[in-house]
C-alpha cells in the first residue's frame, strides 16, 4: 500500500512539473503586464471596401468579391518602420498585427497556402517587416491568429452568422494546417506574443486548444498567449469565469474595461474609431475618452491594446496619428503612473483611478470639473506628502475614515492628470480598498 501510495505522489508530482512546465513563466506574465499599453492592427485586403474584417464577408461584400479584394490588394505607401515609430512615439510598448484574421487571408509568405500576401500584387511580406520595424524600435512584437477560418475548406463554416456546416471539411487535417501554420510563424518571426480569436465554434473543442497550447509551448516555451484559444472569456459582456478552465496566459476583456484584479492577467482591446478595420470617417475616441480607458484599465491592472486599422494605401490616417501621438505627449509627463505599476488600491471609475509603486499612489484625475476628491483612508499608511507630478503641491484634508484630495483650481476641466501620494510605507502590500 506505501509503495502504491509513494508511486502515485510521484506520478502527480511529475504531472504537476509537466503542467508547470507548459505555463509561461511568472516573470515574462509580469514583463508583459509592466508594459501596460499596445498597438493593435486589424487589416487586410478588406480595407479597399472600408467594412468590417472578416464579419462582412458574405454581407456587406458578396463572398465572391470580398476572396477576390486580394487582387487587388496593393499598398504602395505601407512603412512599417514609420507604423512602427507610431507606435513608439503613442507610448506603445508591444504591436500585434493581424497575421490571418477570420478571413483566412494571411499577411505572410506562408508556404501552406496561397491565400497570402504573395499572391498580391504587393508581392512583400507584411509581418516579417512589421517584426523587423518592432525590433528596430524596441517594441515587443505580437502576431494575432485567429481559430476559425470561413475561407478554408477543411473549416466546416464558411461564412459569419452562419450554421451551414460543410460536410466535406475535415477537422483534423485543419488543425495540422493551424500548426503548421503557427510553427512557421513562430520560427520565423519568433513573436513575443500570440493573440488567437475565433473559438466558439463546437466544432474547435477544450481539447483541440488544450493541444494547442502544449504545442505551441513545446516550440517557444515563453511564448505569451491570450485565453482565447480555450472557450472562457470575459469577453464583451466583461463575464467572470472559473480560471482553473482558462486556457493560456491572460484574459481579454473586448470593448470594455477589464473588472479590478489583482491575480489574473488581462489585456482589454479597443478600437481608436468604431471599427476594427479601416472605414471611412469612422467616428474616433476624443483624447479624454482614450485617456480614460487607458487610466481606467493600468488602474484595474490590466493592459490596454489600441487598435488602428490601416488605409487601403498602408498608412495609418494622419487624424489617428495625431490623437495616438497626444497619448503619448501625455504618458512622456505621466508614463510613471501607468508603466510598471500595481492596480490600486483604489478601484477604478470614471471620475478617478488609482496606481501604485513602491511608496507611491498616483492618483488619476478622469473628471476633472469637480473640486474634490474624497477617498477612504489608506490602512495602516499615513500620507506624507501629496503633490501633481510636475512636483505642485496639492492640499489633502483628513477625515476620521475618509480623506478629501482638494484638486489644484488651475487643472480644472482640463486635461485629466495625475497626483501623487506618497506613504509612510510601501503601497504595493496593500489591500484593495472597496469603493
Amino acid at each position: 500500500m506505501l509503495k502504491k501510495t509513494v508511486v502515485a505522489f510521484l506520478l502527480i508530482g511529475i504531472a504537476i512539473q509537466v503542467f508547470a512546465q507548459e505555463k509561461t513563466s511568472k516573470a515574462v506574465i509580469k514583463g508583459f503586464l509592466d508594459k501596460r499599453f499596445g498597438m493593435f492592427i486589424h487589416w487586410g485586403p478588406v480595407s479597399l471596401r472600408g467594412t468590417e474584417i472578416g464579419w462582412s464577408r458574405g454581407e456587406q461584400v458578396n463572398t465572391a468579391e470580398y476572396d477576390s479584394l486580394y487582387k487587388e490588394f496593393d499598398p504602395v505607401l505601407f512603412n512599417a518602420d514609420a507604423i512602427a515609430k507610431v507606435a513608439k512615439d503613442a507610448g506603445m510598448k508591444y504591436l500585434t498585427i493581424t497575421a490571418r484574421h477570420h478571413d483566412g487571408f494571411c499577411l505572410w509568405p506562408t508556404t501552406f497556402t496561397d491565400y497570402n500576401i504573395m499572391h498580391t500584387p504587393y508581392k512583400k511580406d507584411i509581418v516579417g517587416a512589421l517584426a523587423q520595424a518592432c525590433k528596430k524600435q524596441g517594441l515587443k512584437f505580437c502576431i494575432y491568429y485567429s481559430v476559425l477560418d470561413w475561407h478554408h475548406p477543411d473549416y466546416p463554416f464558411h461564412k459569419p452568422y452562419s450554421n451551414e456546416f460543410d460536410t466535406t471539411a475535415n477537422m483534423e487535417r485543419y488543425v495540422i494546417f493551424m500548426k503548421n501554420q503557427l510553427k512557421e510563424l513562430i520560427t520565423k518571426y519568433d513573436p513575443y506574443m500570440l493573440w488567437f480569436d475565433g473559438q466558439w465554434d463546437s466544432v474547435w473543442t477544450e481539447q483541440m486548444a488544450r493541444d494547442m497550447y502544449a504545442y505551441l509551448k513545446k516550440l517557444k516555451p515563453d511564448v505569451v498567449t491570450n485565453n482565447r484559444l480555450g472557450k472562457v472569456m470575459a469577453g464583451m459582456g466583461n463575464e467572470t469565469f472559473d480560471l482553473s478552465k482558462m486556457v493560456g496566459d491572460y484574459d481579454t476583456p473586448e470593448q470594455i474595461v477589464g473588472r479590478m484584479n489583482m491575480t489574473m492577467p488581462w489585456e482589454s482591446s479597443f478600437t481608436i474609431c468604431q471599427q476594427w478595420s479601416w472605414k471611412p470617417n469612422d467616428k474616433m475616441k476624443s483624447l479624454k475618452e482614450c485617456l480614460s480607458i487607458l487610466s481606467q484599465t493600468a488602474g484595474g491592472n490590466g493592459n490596454l491594446i489600441l487598435n488602428v486599422g490601416p488605409m487601403p494605401d498602408g498608412r495609418i490616417e494622419a487624424r489617428q496619428i495625431t490623437r495616438l501621438r497626444e497619448i503619448g505627449d501625455w504618458l512622456k509627463i505621466n508614463g510613471e503612473a501607468v508603466y510598471s505599476t500595481l492596480g490600486g488600491p483604489y478601484e477604478p471609475n470614471s471620475n478617478y483611478a488609482a496606481t501604485r509603486k513602491d511608496n507611491r499612489v498616483y492618483l488619476h484625475v478622469i473628471k476633472t470639473d469637480t473640486s474634490l476628491i474624497e477617498l477612504k483612508n489608506i490602512p495602516g499608511r499615513t500620507i506624507v506628502r501629496s503633490y501633481l507630478i510636475n512636483g505642485q503641491s496639492v492640499t489633502i484634508e483628513k477625515g476620521s475614515e475618509t480623506f478629501k484630495v482638494v484638486l489644484p483650481v488651475d487643472r480644472f476641466n482640463k486635461i485629466e492628470y495625475i497626483i501623487v501620494l506618497e506613504l509612510d510605507g510601501s503601497a504595493e502590500t496593500l489591500p484593495v480598498i472597496p469603493r
